[in-house]
């Protein structure tokens, strides 16, 4: 397995994690760009939102539960915050698994880059 985010997900990578049910994993950013910077990845291996499909769609539903509970926890709910999920090379994807950034607490400008 090279994915680090699967390794991530296995625990042969340590993460900060923000929180963990039996479909996703979410943890804080090793460089954060704002700062409350998590993400919020499947545990299955879906590479990017090109795989996305009737089979796995569930997941992205559930993810943005996940990640609305996580922003209320964080008190970033009522202040703004941004959901990237960025999508092949030229999207901006540098891990080829399929994750979403959130990022708050700072005002975030548009366009990002």
């Amino acid at each position: 397995m090279s994915c680090i985010f699967c390794k991530i997900v296995s625990g042969e990578i340590p993460s900060k994690k923000l929180y963990e049910d039996d479909k996703v994993l979410a943890f804080y950013d090793i460089s954060p760009e704002a700062p409350v910077h998590f993400l919020v990845i499947p545990k299955e291996h879906i590479k990017s939102a090109n795989e996305i499909n009737e089979e796995n769609a569930s997941i992205i539903s559930h993810i943005f539960v996940v990640i609305n509970k996580l922003v209320k926890e964080l008190n970033i709910n009522e202040t703004g915050y941004r959901i990237v999920n960025n999508c092949g090379k030229d999207g901006g994807q540098t891990v080829d698994h399929m994750h979403f950034h959130v990022l708050g607490q700072r005002d975030l400008k548009w366009p990002p880059g």
